[in-house]
């Protein structure tokens, strides 16, 4: 009875503190968590790791192809503005009437000539900077800052002075071999890039290594014939302005061509005879303002689209490289690589190539086609050589398939066979029937224009497709041979028609001859000589480059190549301590020394014994760390005597202790 009472006289049971409750409550909670973020966190099972590795390297490839088509898009804008440009700015100067009422205040009678001339001159000197800019800029940068100066002679035609039109044309030449050869490396760097994005799991891609031989050369063909294919189509929109704007301003045949007494091959120059006033009313200034700054606008959507839609050429740690050989050895390297027979052999075709050009334009179009035709038709021949040149750079794509060689005779068989019919074909002016046959002609020649121009480009990629730090120095010889033969074709302008094709089929047949030596020599196996590249020296101890003084590298990290080499070094600097053992400047280091010694003997005892007792762990050890902790070190000691005259604040202090080093000489 006294139990029952008392149980029922206890209290019930008090129940836990609230936060003991919510930490019973929360158990499961917890546990529910910890198992959602380990799930969370833990390999997923629907992620399939090679097929995203598959489908990033997609995205690369896909970049790659935006690359190359921005570049291609740019090019053709940029030479489209410029050619077009200076088309219409040489036509309304050449009338007297136009020239006269603009120019006779301000004494620019002259300005095309000088104008011509900085253009055609200044490229001569391109092989002097042009790698030591690529380099520097980067091939990117190159083309951005090459565009934006066609830009700055855009902008000049609005204030047309002296010191406005000819410092923009010189700069223009000087700008000529810079954008052509870091395009040229441009178009070449993405097809390997291209071929790395494609075959990323093969070792020597994933080690940076050279690719096999002939490896990326299908990529090469395919991404020069698309370069090359949009490229030429700036012919076609450069006559858009003569075309649409100028057309209408021109006189009739009759007036215009009313001088002339022959054409083609009987002729000197241009075209002698040729009315000097060929338009019958002059333009509205603010017509050609709106025609101008219609040209600006697409000059700086091409500065743009090299700007925001080119990739880099290169990663930035080969970029370091390339421009951390050396300034000077830049500068020597483009001239050190003619000493390959490959590329000396190829400088005819290469001057070829800039005589061909240029006679589509000067020969072809103006000395045999305004000659017969006029003036208005003028824009209709340079549309079909461009059309032409666009689509028959197509046909090199056959390098696919067929022999290298096939492209580069193939475009010199027509041009040959061309050049033979044009010295047997003198034209009387005035003549429209002949509109077919010339047309046909202009077909024709940009047939074998974009066969030797494409081939040239693939047949130099594949040489050096797996030298791509050699690319911007052979692009660069290339192009500045083509500056070369702009530069004699700006010389001969008052030759005979017939010397200029005496002149272009023997350039043509020599060049053919050298290239048949060069197949030849290649199918011996002959050796070529290339010049050495020096490694590159790196000032900025970053990660990237702790070769030589590798701060998280242990000593049984090292490599037998390296203990050996370190090996050798020490040798050789007992060697050298033990010449200079008896030498006199030792001896008046040690002499110094001492008597630094003698003045550290002033030091009070409590000192020296505080000294002693608080560093007696370290006192030996801590010379022989301060030494051979840093390479730099070990270098700079190299005798005995040298310890005690090493300029520290731990040895200085340390009188007392200064001995203690010359028993670590061994150890050092």
């Amino acid at each position: 009875m006294a139990t029952v009472d008392r149980e029922a006289l206890d209290p019930a049971p008090a129940p836990p503190p609230n936060g003991v409750m919510n930490e019973l409550q929360n158990v499961g909670y917890e546990d529910n968590m910890q198992g959602q973020m380990e799930e969370f966190l833990g390999p997923q099972a629907e992620y399939n790791e090679e097929e995203e590795e598959r489908k990033y390297y997609r995205r690369k490839r896909l970049g790659v192809i935006k690359n190359v088509l921005a570049a291609s898009v740019g090019a053709l804008i940029v030479y489209s503005v410029y050619m077009g440009l200076l088309q219409m700015q040489l036509l309304l100067h050449y009338d007297m009437t136009y020239r006269e009422v603009k120019y006779s205040n301000l004494g620019l009678e002259d300005i095309d000539r000088k104008m011509l001339m900085g253009i055609n001159v200044t490229p001569i000197v391109g092989l002097l900077y042009t790698p030591i800019l690529i380099r520097f800029l980067g091939t990117k940068w190159m083309m951005f800052l090459a565009s934006g100066v066609y830009a700055l002679f855009v902008s000049t035609n609005y204030w047309e002075r002296y010191y406005t039109l000819v410092p923009s044309a010189v700069a223009i030449g000087a700008a000529i071999v810079p954008l052509w050869a870091s395009l040229g490396n441009y178009i070449t760097r993405m097809a390997q890039q291209y071929y790395e994005y494609v075959h990323y799991r093969e070792e020597h891609v994933q080690e940076q290594k050279k690719p096999p031989k002939g490896a990326c050369h299908r990529y090469i063909v395919v991404f020069q014939a698309l370069f090359n294919i949009i490229f030429h189509l700036s012919f076609i929109f450069a006559e858009f302005p003569m075309k649409f704007v100028l057309n209408g301003y021109l006189h009739e045949n009759s007036h215009v061509l009313h001088g002339v007494k022959t054409c083609g091959a009987n002729i000197t120059g241009l075209i002698p005879g040729l009315n000097t006033t060929v338009l019958t009313s002059l333009p509205r200034s603010m017509l050609l303002i709106q025609v101008e700054s219609v040209l600006m606008g697409f000059a700086f959507l091409a500065m743009i689209i090299f700007l925001v839609l080119c990739g880099a050429a290169y990663r930035p740690t080969e970029e370091i490289d390339l421009r951390s050989i050396g300034w000077g050895n830049i500068f020597q390297l483009p001239f050190k690589h003619l000493r390959d027979y490959r590329l000396r052999l190829l400088c005819p075709f290469f001057v070829y190539s800039g005589f061909e050009v240029l006679f589509a334009i000067n020969g072809i179009s103006l000395s045999y086609g305004v000659c017969v035709l006029g003036l208005k038709k003028l824009w209709l021949l340079l549309s079909v050589y461009g059309l032409s040149c666009s689509v028959c750079s197509a046909l090199s794509l056959c390098m696919l398939r067929l022999p290298r060689w096939l492209c580069l005779a193939g475009g010199s068989g027509v041009q040959a066979v061309l050049l033979v019919a044009l010295l047997a074909l003198p034209l009387r002016p005035n003549q429209p029937d002949y509109q077919g046959p010339l047309l046909v002609i202009s077909m024709l020649w940009g047939l074998g224009t974009a066969l030797n121009k494409t081939g040239l480009s693939i047949l130099l990629g594949m040489l050096y497709a797996e030298e791509k730090e050699r690319l911007d120095f052979v692009f660069t010889l290339y192009h500045w041979w083509q500056a070369v033969a702009i530069f004699i074709v700006y010389l001969w302008a008052d030759l005979p028609m017939r010397a200029k094709l005496a002149i272009l089929l023997a350039t043509l047949l020599l060049a053919c001859y050298c290239y048949w030596v060069m197949e030849r020599r290649l199918a011996r196996k002959k050796p070529h000589r290339l010049p050495r590249i020096p490694r590159p020296r790196h000032k900025v101890k970053g990660y990237r480059y702790l070769e030589e003084d590798n701060s998280d590298e242990s000593d049984s990290e090292k490599s037998e190549e390296e203990e050996e080499e370190e090996g050798r070094g020490e040798e050789a600097m007992g060697a050298r301590d033990g010449e200079r053992e008896d030498s006199p400047g030792p001896r008046r280091r040690d002499t110094a020394c001492h008597r630094r010694r003698r003045d550290d003997a002033g030091v009070g005892e409590g000192e020296r014994e505080e000294h002693e007792s608080g560093s007696a762990g370290s006192s030996a050890d801590s010379p022989r760390l301060l030494v051979s902790s840093s390479p730099r070190l070990r270098r700079d000691v190299q005798h005995p005597s040298d310890y005690c005259c090493f300029h520290s604040p731990l040895l200085s202090s340390r009188g007392a202790h200064q001995p203690s080093l010359r028993p670590q000489q061994e150890s050092v």
